[in-house]
């Protein structure tokens, strides 16, 4: 084989690992697909907290109005728990809490519908004012506590007084612990809790 042969034949191999040096890019890009779609998901997560950030900016605005109207003092803080709007007024207007905790409820109640009227959906924000929510846990556990010890030692059902669903919670979860059985019974708002010795 003469030098130009050999010359012409070694031209031709060095253009065909361009080309297929050239193809390995083009391939490369392909596998970028999956990360791409897995980026798309995390604006959903992002936009629900969001979304419950945003109750609570809705909630706050609307008590700030009505605080103004009132012609009230207190200032309002905000805060995300387990994916719920917290709202808490702070405030020493006992007004704002009313006896047993209505007006308070009744406000909670006007915050939701606030939040659903701009979002379109029910939220599940819970409003405090005056640190009332607090007070009322400590003495609820207090009571679910005694009812406990008391059915312990009669082995009789322990019938409290109507609560709201929240401070049934509390004292359920309470009963819970101590290892004994509770139901709520009845129709709102006469709706009470039965604590029992468990089966």
């Amino acid at each position: 084989m003469s030098e130009q042969d050999k010359a012409a034949k070694k031209a031709s191999k060095s253009s065909k690992a361009d080309k297929a040096d050239k193809v390995e890019p083009t391939e490369s890009v392909e596998p970028v697909e999956p990360a791409e779609s897995s980026d798309q998901a995390e604006p959903a997560e992002a936009s629900t907290a969001d979304s419950v950030d945003v109750e609570g900016e809705i909630a706050a605005d609307y008590l700030e109005e009505l605080l103004d109207i009132a012609d009230l003092d207190g200032d309002i803080d905000t805060y995300i728990e387990a994916g719920r709007a917290h709202i808490s007024i702070v405030t020493t207007e006992d007004r704002l809490v009313g006896r047993n905790g209505e007006v308070l409820e009744a406000l909670q109640e006007l915050c939701r519908l606030a939040v659903m009227t701009q979002q379109g959906h029910r939220s599940r924000l819970m409003l405090d004012v005056a640190g009332y929510r607090e007070k009322r846990r400590v003495e609820l556990q207090e009571l679910a506590a005694a009812a406990v010890a008391e059915a312990k030692e009669s082995g009789e059902p322990q019938s409290l007084a109507a609560m709201n669903p929240f401070e049934r919670k509390i004292v359920h979860d309470v009963v819970a612990a101590a290892g004994l059985f509770s139901e709520s019974e009845g129709e709102e708002p006469k709706r009470h809790v039965i604590v029992r010795l468990a089966a």
